[in-house]
């Protein structure tokens, strides 16, 4: 299936993966090879979260090693940054998906490599249908099951609470408490996460590094596609035919909660239909404040 916005150049694909110890020298961390770390999965009540000042913080040596980490993976293939995180960091490894095409990439390669790394969505309870049925078609096709993690109250409890949507009074607000707060919990039982962020889609995320240290949730973060661009992402998809969200095709270049996404004009920017006319291009998980 050909997407109607896709590229048609088939990638390299062939390029043999690197094992990472060989790529960098580098060491597996403390917990490698344990149990998977305990996390609460679709249906159940969510732990209560951290405070902002239970987030660890790194020392320099440690950001310094990051940083090194992160220039020399500048040049390898995201399949390669991929195993290196995995021999590094599994099982403490975790990804966090929205069902993008980025993030349905990494899910294609993460199944060759290492499908057992826990994947999960921040299912905020206004998602597309679209987006949740794509769930279900990437479980078929690649055997991972992607876990829901929810905000401790549900849509309808949450806007009585509220006195009705808090998207349209204070949307800053509703990210924060419908995907932060439950990305602070999540991030307790891990030590890495890996995203699907790319440079090229919006300021905020221009010197994304290849590894970071991402200090609002105190975990290590990973983006393998962080110097791919959109066309290489869409080479990708129609390559391999990886499943993807079907409201690509009609307009919707980037995908959030439906009451803040909008399909984009010609000639927009790729992030120009989320919280359209508010001023806001980003939900917080992606920025440093």
């Amino acid at each position: 299936m050909t997407s109607a916005i896709a590229m048609t150049i088939i990638p390299d694909t062939s390029r043999k993966i690197l094992q990472p110890a060989t790529l960098l020298g580098a060491s597996p961390s403390p917990g490698v090879g344990g149990d998977r770390p305990g996390i609460s999965g679709a249906g159940h009540r969510p732990m209560d979260g951290p405070k902002p000042a239970s987030v660890r913080v790194p020392s320099p040596e440690e950001l310094e090693e990051l940083a090194r980490y992160s220039q020399r993976l500048e040049s390898a293939t995201p399949e390669e940054i991929i195993t290196w995180a995995v021999e590094r960091y599994f099982p403490r490894l975790t990804m966090a998906t929205a069902f993008g095409p980025e993030g349905c990439v990494i899910l294609s390669m993460l199944a060759r490599i290492e499908p057992r790394v826990y994947v999960f969505n921040l299912d905020t309870g206004y998602q597309f249908q679209e987006t949740l049925e794509l769930r279900d078609r990437i479980a078929e096709r690649y055997g991972i099951v992607v876990d829901f993690q929810r905000p401790e109250l549900s849509v309808e409890e949450y806007e009585r609470l509220n006195g009705g949507p808090v998207y349209k009074t204070d949307p800053d607000r509703c990210c924060f408490q419908r995907k932060i707060e439950v990305l602070h919990r999540v991030a307790r039982g891990f030590d890495a996460w890996m995203s699907g962020i790319r440079r090229d889609q919006s300021p905020h995320r221009a010197n994304a590094p290849i590894v970071g240290w991402d200090k609002k949730f105190g975990l290590v973060k990973i983006s393998p596609l962080a110097n791919w661009t959109r066309k290489q992402v869409w080479d990708r998809i129609v390559y391999e035919n990886i499943p993807y969200n079907p409201l690509h095709d009609r307009g919707y270049t980037s995908i959030g909660c439906w009451p803040c996404t909008r399909p984009v004009l010609l000639g927009e920017d790729e992030r120009a239909g989320r919280w359209s006319g508010t001023g806001k291009i980003e939900c917080g998980l992606h920025t440093a404040d």
